[in-house]
Formats: structure tokens, sequence, C-alpha cells
């Protein structure tokens, strides 16, 4: 269990220290923009609710996770 928290401790600093980077890649920005995704956006309002880029997310982590325990 240590080790995972040490990870994903890692993983976080590094997407931390890259994200000024990755939020000037265009090949990043269809991840937060893909179909299905609700988005509303009135005078004053805005709201975003990416449910399809959850489930996108998901699969791909659940794959992954999979493939290391294999």
């Amino acid at each position: 269990m240590a080790r995972w928290l040490i990870v994903i401790g890692v993983v976080c600093v590094a997407a931390g220290l890259a994200w000024p980077w990755l939020s000037r890649a265009q090949w990043w920005r269809w991840i937060g923009h893909l179909p299905g995704d609700i988005a509303v956006h009135r005078e004053g309002f805005s709201f975003y609710f990416p449910i399809t880029t959850g489930i996108v997310v998901s699969l791909v982590l659940s794959l992954i996770v999979w493939l290391l325990r294999r």
C-alpha cells in the first residue's frame, strides 16, 4: 500500500510540474471536450460536466491497472 501511495504522489507531482507545458499542447485539448460532455454557457453562468471524458479516463486507467496486475 505504501508503495502505491508513493507512486501516486510522484505521478501527481510530475503532472503538476508538466501542467504548464500540457496546457499549451494541442494534442491534449481533446481530452476535456469529447462528444457527450455536457457544457452549458449562459450570460453570467457556465456549467461543464465531462461525463464522456470521465468514462474514457476510467476505462483507460482500468485497463492499465488490469495489465499491471497480470
